[in-house]
């Protein structure tokens, strides 16, 4: 597998040298500060690409080789009149990041917000900070908070009286930042914060648009850009909805072995492929991991290697867990990418290691009171590292 670790650009309280000592060897990364739907020029991914790449003598170089993400427009989801131009900037951006040899590309189709959370420092027993989904919290924002219109018919009676009872505990400057953590943007997403306004006015514009329609919209874009990426030689790697369910009035695609099932059938395409984010599917309990990476591994051209603890008594909350002690099977896992990987190499493929990295990791030991990018911490994800790397060597040797 190669060990690849995402890097937020010069910005970044984790630098390349940080990256250097960990022993990946490969870097996940961006131009985040290209707006949505501009073309990526060649200019500024070899400018991107050098600060990465450029290596002291004596170091050990890293390699930019996968981008996460190149984002998707909003006009492109809601199928707008005109939004070609975008798709063809899309295009013209992964021609460019091939002509540089920046093959592997993450993306994602979730409407108005990328990932969600409720809690950006939950403390754990051990004293060290996750990332949480609280359903109670995140039904308080959106029926209390929000106020979204048509909202209550969503919620049953009790988690109404639930959220309630929840919001009124809350002092205005916890409901601030539920706010925050909520709508005003976290690192992943590319689209600029909004306010509560403007949020509003952005979740309107999915009023009439249900799964099906938003699947022929995601369906109609990768229509005109798989071809191009096939003859390009890169794997698309589409990312879950995070978390994988409905939420805010908003349809979600992408939660489930069925969705992707539907998606590989329907554009068979080889540059089709998936993002493998073990934490953000294993949210929903319906979900089996090893099942998954064992019916999917042809398509699987990236992973996210991280798991949830669900709430035994709400299984729509979780909190981010170690990467090896989760509700999942993370050692099975691991196998069944290992033997996918092995199926590439007696095929001869051209390429037949997955990509992975250590994904969200505790806020933990001198970390904690830094300025961090929300669960991108430095020494958290080691931790994840240095866990999937044993794993990895363990069922390697055997």
């Amino acid at each position: 597998m190669k060990e690849s670790w995402r890097w937020f650009g010069p910005n970044d309280p984790v630098t390349i040298d940080d990256i250097r000592q960990t022993g990946a060897t490969d870097i996940v990364s961006a131009l985040h500060s290209v707006p949505a739907g501009e073309v990526w020029s060649v200019e500024n991914i070899r400018q991107h690409q050098e600060l990465i790449e450029q290596t002291p003598d004596g170091l050990i170089p890293l390699k930019w080789s996968v981008v996460e993400s190149i984002p998707v427009h909003e006009d492109i989801k809601l199928a707008r009149p005109g939004n070609k131009i975008y798709v063809d900037a899309w295009i013209a951006s992964m021609e460019n990041l091939a002509q540089c040899g920046i093959k592997t590309i993450c993306y994602n189709f979730m409407p108005v917000i990328d990932w969600t959370r409720t809690d950006l420092n939950f403390k754990l027993p051990n004293g060290a900070y996750a990332l949480r989904f609280d359903q109670n919290k995140f039904a308080a924002f959106d029926l209390f908070i929000l106020e979204r219109e048509g909202a209550e018919a969503e919620y049953s009676e009790a988690e109404i009286d639930e959220a309630k009872a929840v919001f009124d505990a809350m002092s205005e400057s916890e409901r601030q930042k539920l706010t925050e953590n909520i709508i005003a943007g976290l690192p992943g997403r590319m689209t600029d914060s909004y306010g509560l306004e403007d949020f509003r006015a952005a979740l309107a514009q999915y009023k009439d648009i249900d799964h099906h329609e938003l699947r022929q919209n995601l369906f109609s874009f990768l229509t005109q850009v798989l071809p191009r990426a096939d003859e390009l030689g890169v794997k698309l790697a589409i990312h879950p909805d995070d978390p994988p369910r409905d939420m805010l009035g908003l349809p979600r695609i992408i939660c489930t072995a069925d969705d992707l099932e539907l998606l590989f059938n329907s554009l068979p395409n080889p540059a089709n492929g998936m993002t493998l984010c073990v934490g953000t599917y294993s949210s929903r309990p319906d979900n089996d991991l090893p099942a998954m990476a064992r019916q999917f591994g042809s398509r699987i051209y990236f992973s996210h290697l991280r798991g949830v603890s669900r709430d035994a008594n709400e299984q729509r909350s979780f909190y981010e867990a170690s990467h090896l002690d989760s509700d999942i099977d993370m050692v099975q896992v691991i196998k069944e990418l290992l033997n996918e990987e092995q199926r590439r190499k007696q095929s001869e493929a051209a390429d037949s290691e997955i990509h992975i990295r250590p994904d969200h990791g505790h806020q933990m030991m001198d970390d904690i009171g830094k300025k961090v990018n929300p669960g991108y911490s430095g020494i958290g994800r080691l931790k994840g590292l240095a866990e999937i790397r044993g794993v990895i060597r363990a069922i390697s040797t055997q």
